[in-house]
């Protein structure tokens, strides 16, 4: 009986030890339940508020889409309005063709600003979609120049430009002139008054270089690292009271990208800045 007895106290203490470690992972199961079941609440909670936020985004991209679409009409025409009456301005004040350049500086900037904006919001959207015509590059840049020397000339601003022999190349013409306009309004809005902007054109059989040039103040280094990132505002502002959206060279480097080509920067502080599109010859025709 006595040897029952010490057999039977080893098992009783191994049995108590094994019902404490079982309450124990009870409670710890309970535990762990309770916590896993406050986890699933907060994300249930932050799924339904990202849903939320994601709805609130859209909402805010097609208000600006819608918004910004629907002022490019009123733009477009008080900028033809504006064309128009300077090409008619010999009766007009000293003072009234004055403002008659402000409105329709004001004209340029909201298109550009507009242009960049739906721009933005198309290449987030579905990207780009290429539509490959032949066209004489030299004269297409010609004219794009002269659109824009009648706002170069609000600031005394002279853009040098040479058409050279005919360089008939296949590409999306209207990504081309978004990429040259970007880079021409650039120039012109950090250039101060009575300066000269450098539009030049080479072509080699290996590749199609074109060049913007201006006079302006320069971009720093740490600039040039976010140069051509998104919403992006740099060190120099522009110098007469322009608009900037931070889009444009962000637009132009990823339609540039897209099409195989490179865009640079050569500038330094004081000393103007350079800006040099390169396309692969197989744009040539």
């Amino acid at each position: 009986m006595l040897e029952l007895l010490l057999i039977g106290l080893p098992v009783t203490a191994v049995l108590i030890v094994l019902l404490r470690a079982l309450i124990k992972t009870n409670k710890q199961t309970k535990l762990l339940r309770l916590q896993s079941q406050e986890i699933q609440k907060h994300v249930k909670d932050l799924e339904q508020r990202n849903d939320d936020l994601q709805k609130l985004n859209q909402e805010k991209i097609q208000l600006i889409s819608l918004v910004s679409h629907d002022l490019k009409g009123p733009f477009n025409r008080i900028f033809a309005l504006t064309q128009l009456m300077n090409s008619s301005s010999e009766n007009l004040t000293n003072e009234q063709k004055e403002y008659l350049g402000k409105i329709h500086q004001i004209a340029v900037d909201g298109l550009g600003m507009v242009r960049n904006i739906l721009d933005n919001r198309k290449l987030d959207d579905k990207g780009i979609e290429f539509n490959h015509l032949e066209f004489d590059l030299s004269i297409f840049i010609y004219s794009l120049v002269k659109n824009y020397r009648a706002v170069a000339e609000k600031k005394k601003i002279e853009i040098v430009f040479e058409p050279g022999d005919p360089t008939l190349i296949k590409a999306d013409k209207v990504y081309i002139g978004r990429i040259i306009e970007n880079l021409l309004s650039n120039a012109i809005k950090f250039s101060p008054e009575a300066k000269k902007v450098f539009v030049s054109l080479k072509c080699s059989s290996q590749v199609i270089e074109l060049s913007v040039k201006d006079q302006g103040p320069g971009i720093s280094k740490k600039d040039q690292l976010k140069l051509f990132q998104r919403f992006q505002q740099l060190t120099a502002q522009p110098t007469g009271g322009e608009s900037s959206s931070g889009l444009g060279l962000f637009i132009v480097k990823t339609i540039v990208d897209k099409i195989g080509g490179k865009i640079l920067c050569e500038s330094e502080i004081g000393q103007g800045a350079e800006f040099i599109l390169r396309l692969p010859n197989q744009f040539l025709v």
